[in-house]
């Protein structure tokens, strides 16, 4: 049984050509992880950014940060210090050392891969505070959605621009590795790695689980 025909669905929703246009581009993009090498022009990479802090954020806070990374060695510096970080704990979790040196091979080849990363950063700073843990923990989980948003945002104008980009989490594993490695404030808190290039291949395409598997209608 083949894939659903997205168009067949668009057109049984009712939808504007407006709305089944923003649709089809949110189906299309992919998390690409293999790059050309060309580089970059900086008005890509601004023209994404600029997407990203127009995302929605709690308060209007804006707690994003965002480290843009292009010179080599800075990136080689960068994916070797995660590596080590991350070889230490798979070690730890008596992962064979085959299968770690696997792992640690694919990390840095998509981190030295990429004509840009993107380090994207949650900031507290001017984000409420509280004297209980709980609203506070509230507070934080807020600040941590709002940096998503401008993600996603990000990686929907990548896609726009024809450019191909993935999101990392391994930062969430080693902050300290990724603050230290880039100079960064002591307040940004990496959340993500976002890899960005021309792409140097599209995967196959993607399907999702049907809409009724996870919704409730009350």
């Amino acid at each position: 049984m083949g894939l659903p025909n997205p168009e067949d669905e668009e057109e049984a929703l009712g939808l504007p050509p407006a709305a089944r246009g923003l649709l089809a581009h949110l189906r299309a993009r992919r998390s690409i992880r293999r790059y050309r090498p060309d580089p970059l022009p900086e008005a890509l990479v601004r023209a994404c950014l600029e997407a990203a802090r127009w995302a929605p954020s709690a308060h209007n806070r804006q707690p994003w940060r965002f480290a843009v990374v292009r010179d080599p060695e800075r990136k080689a510096r960068l994916a070797r210090a995660m590596g080590e970080r991350l070889a230490a704990d798979r070690r730890a979790d008596g992962v064979p050392e085959e299968e770690i040196a696997a792992e640690v091979g694919r990390s840095v080849a998509r981190i030295t891969g990429a004509p840009v990363v993107l380090v994207i950063c949650l900031s507290m700073a001017e984000m409420d505070r509280y004297p209980d843990p709980r609203r506070q923990a509230a507070e934080r989980a807020m600040a941590i959605q709002s940096v998503a948003m401008a993600g996603q945002n990000l990686l929907l104008m990548a896609h726009a621009l024809g450019l191909g980009a993935c999101w990392m989490c391994a930062p969430l594993f080693c902050p300290e590795t990724v603050r230290e490695v880039l100079g960064l404030p002591a307040d940004w808190e990496p959340q993500g790695l976002v890899t960005l290039g021309v792409p140097a291949g599209m995967p196959p395409p993607r399907s999702r689980r049907p809409l009724h598997a996870f919704t409730r209608w009350l």
